[in-house]
């Protein structure tokens, strides 16, 4: 019997049971692949990490359920929470090298009672237009958006108002078939002073039907919003069930994602 440590976190969240959990699995040394897509299987959440210290960084990877994905938000800032709070107390900074570049995460003080804030230094991915998808993608989602573009396999449809988002009830098995991830978004409205917009996030062709939070679709959503309202620094609401706050800004091929984390679970995993 192996063990390996095991951390439940949710991400962009300053509470337990909201925001976006991710299991984090710091290791002594590379794990077989297939046995990385066994545990993320047995946790069932939208992702687990793997990390294990390269020199003066960690090499990390992310598995959904099903598959291995080349970036991932919430399990970055969740693994470096890990790091910076549980194996490594104080640390301010850590670089992580991943199958989209090195990405590193600085902690920086938010107030006296929220704790801290962990900023994710990531690639700006802006997408382009794609109206000859905007008729699947209606159909899918069961709301004509104003806009639909793309950036690699995620398709990006803007609605209306803050409330379309809310209440849409898309057809998961017709996201499927379309191949992609849909990243859903509108303007804020008053039900959230301070926030600049808001999203949802499907992927059930990756074994999430609904993505609680999602850190990498700001790599498309902060360079968009950032030039239809004129200002690179913004605040998002991601309005699904368990809901998360993220603030984001973009800087020219980079973007700057922040939140805070909680600590759920810690544990030994045994296989």
């Amino acid at each position: 019997m192996r063990t390996l440590p095991f951390y439940q976190v949710d991400a962009f969240t300053n509470r337990p049971f909201t925001g976006n959990p991710a299991a984090v699995c710091p290791l002594e040394a590379p794990l077989p692949e297939a046995l990385m897509q066994d545990i993320a299987a047995e946790n069932n959440l939208s992702e687990t990490a793997f990390f294990h210290r390269q020199g003066d960084a960690f090499s990390l990877r992310w598995f959904t359920p099903t598959v291995e994905v080349e970036l991932c938000g919430h399990a970055t800032l969740a693994s470096a929470f890990v790091v910076m709070t549980e194996l490594e107390p104080g640390r301010a900074e850590v670089a992580f090298r991943t199958r989209s570049g090195t990405l590193t995460v600085s902690r920086e003080k938010f107030d006296a009672k929220g704790g801290d804030l962990f900023v994710m230094d990531f690639p700006a991915r802006p997408a382009q237009p794609a109206a000859d998808r905007a008729a699947a993608v209606a159909a899918a989602l069961g709301a004509r958006p104003s806009e639909v573009a793309h950036a690699g396999g995620v398709v990006l449809a803007v609605l209306e108002t803050a409330d379309d988002v809310r209440r849409l009830a898309p057809d998961m098995a017709a996201i499927a078939r379309l191949g992609v991830t849909m990243c859903v978004t509108a303007p804020a409205d008053g039900a959230l002073p301070g926030v600049d917009f808001v999203s949802r996030f499907f992927a059930p062709a990756h074994g999430i039907p609904e993505d609680p939070v999602t850190g990498s679709s700001f790599c498309t959503l902060a360079p968009y919003w950032a030039a239809h309202l004129g200002k690179p620094a913004l605040r998002a609401r991601q309005v699904s069930a368990r809901g998360g706050d993220v603030r984001c800004e973009h800087r020219r091929e980079r973007v700057l994602i922040a939140g805070q984390a909680a600590l759920v679970i810690t544990g030994t995993l045994r296989y």
